[in-house]
């Protein structure tokens, strides 16, 4: 938690403590790690993992060599300038969520920008996978664990 939230050990204590009270975790039995209960599970609208790391790493092999041919290619409408996948796969368990990722675009022709058009080309560079979700890119991604795409 002091990691992810980038915030100090005595904050994630209190937080913890808080969602303890709240009955959202409870002690692992070593009592080095907290679980998530039922209750917090719930609440947090979270899913049993389903799908398979090696699936997902192949989607996101794939989707990388979407983003490099998509960069070469002179009559695109925009580059990929950053590309950062990052999720529970990160952490390599057997079974994992979709990969979320982020993509940071630049036009390469000139006009403004819009949204819709930015958001149908995330949407066709995802594809119809339901491996990964793309979405645009912000700076807390690359200070997560990641994996970079581009």
């Amino acid at each position: 938690m002091v990691d992810s939230l980038k915030i100090s050990e005595s904050a994630a204590n209190q937080i913890i403590e808080i969602l303890r009270l709240q009955g959202y975790v409870k002690a692992a039995l070593d009592n080095h790690a907290w679980l998530t209960t039922p209750a917090g599970e719930v609440v947090s609208g979270s899913r049993q993992p389903r799908l398979k790391l090696d699936s997902v790493n192949e989607a996101l092999s794939l989707l990388e060599k979407r983003i490099e041919s998509i960069n070469k290619d002179r009559h695109a409408k925009f580059t990929i300038a950053d590309a950062v996948a990052y999720g529970d796969f990160v952490v390599g368990r057997p079974n994992v969520q979709a990969a979320d990722v982020g993509i940071r675009l630049t036009r390469t022709k000139s006009g403004e920008h819009n949204r819709r058009e930015t958001l149908a080309f995330l949407k066709s560079l995802r594809g119809k996978t339901a491996l990964i979700k793309v979405q645009l890119y912000e700076t807390w991604m690359n200070e997560r664990s990641h994996r970079r795409l581009a």
